[in-house]
């Protein structure tokens, strides 16, 4: 969660709050959110409801993603939220999930960037998104991206429009990739598969893999596992936002992040305090589709972002209502 106010073209965080609960443990084996993930989200979500009550938030947007869209009690554990909670989430559809993930990385768009990949690696799932900037002048980049917010196939009236050449919703996140595989006991086997059939998800999606992609090129990751990668990279013993977001990482850093967190084994992971014991379960799964990805579109030009939904919905909602300067992002 978090709750911001507007500044100039961006906005000020006032208060934030994040818990892994992994609500779509088991999603894929019962195709139902077990008893034991709802109760962990509900308690999460009480302590968000605290804080809105405690700053006194009027104008707020509260949506679920793919776990709440696939599983059969979905809608059943939406409504037991609001009678226990009082608080109502709207189930997003992957297209606006992937616009909103996209609009919440405009300020990290290189003005240099003609072909930008957009990824969000979810619990449930993973949105890509590729878009040509080549048409739009440099400086215009980030804004159009920004402009976004409205859809993806738009009528930019008198500016340049990005172009969104494709995009995907892939139903494999951290969370439903591990379920996949967690009866292959040996750890390499395991991410090995992981990572070719998360890729095999991928056939079809443009441009293929066999194109060579230009020089202005930008790949900008957004999610937990983005992040963890980089603060491994950067040997962080505590997590710092500001040493992570906004880093470029190259195909050959992030594989040796990979090939070290392979070598520790499940046990030197869960003890590593780079990776943290909420995030230690799902790493590897994570790391198997960024490994996928950078098979695919090899680069030194990945922008990591600790950003993601949460801001893609208060950029929406601001430029909605008019309350963001229209200036440099």
């Amino acid at each position: 969660m978090l709750i911001a106010q507007p500044k100039g073209s961006q906005f000020h965080v006032v208060d934030s709050f994040s818990k892994t609960v992994q609500l779509g443990h088991g999603l894929e084996q019962s195709g139902r959110l077990s008893r034991a993930s709802m109760n962990r989200t509900l308690g999460a979500i009480r302590i968000c409801r605290q804080k809105l009550s405690k700053h006194g938030v009027t104008r707020m947007r509260l949506v679920a993603t793919e776990a709440c869209r696939r599983a059969r009690n979905g809608r059943a554990f939406l409504a037991q939220v609001q009678r226990e909670t009082g608080l109502r989430l709207d189930v997003i559809r992957p297209e606006e999930e992937a616009r909103l993930a996209v609009i919440s990385c405009a300020p990290l768009v290189s003005t240099r960037t003609e072909q930008l990949l957009v990824v969000d690696i979810g619990g449930g799932s993973t949105e890509l998104v590729w878009i040509d900037l080549s048409h739009v002048p440099r400086r215009e980049r980030p804004k159009a991206i920004m402009r976004l917010h409205s859809g993806f196939q738009q009528d930019p009236g008198p500016f340049a429009a990005a172009k969104v050449v494709d995009w995907i919703s892939v139903p494999l996140g951290v969370a439903t990739l591990r379920d996949q595989f967690q009866d292959v006991e040996d750890d390499a086997a395991r991410f090995a598969l992981m990572s070719w059939f998360f890729e095999e998800n991928l056939s079809g999606f443009a441009p293929s893999a066999s194109e060579q992609v230009r020089e202005g090129f930008q790949i900008i990751g957004t999610s937990g596992t983005v992040t963890t990668v980089a603060a491994s990279h950067l040997g962080l013993r505590r997590y710092d936002r500001n040493k992570v977001d906004g880093l470029r990482m190259s195909s050959d850093q992030i594989d040796a992040v990979i090939r070290d967190y392979l070598a520790m084994g499940p046990e030197g992971r869960r003890a590593d305090p780079r990776i943290g014991r909420d995030r230690q379960a799902l790493i590897m799964s994570g790391s198997a589709i960024l490994q996928a990805l950078m098979r695919l579109w090899p680069t030194d030009r990945l922008s990591v972002a600790d950003r993601g939904l949460r801001e893609g919905l208060l950029y929406a909602q601001m430029s909605a209502d008019g309350v963001l300067e229209d200036g440099p992002y």
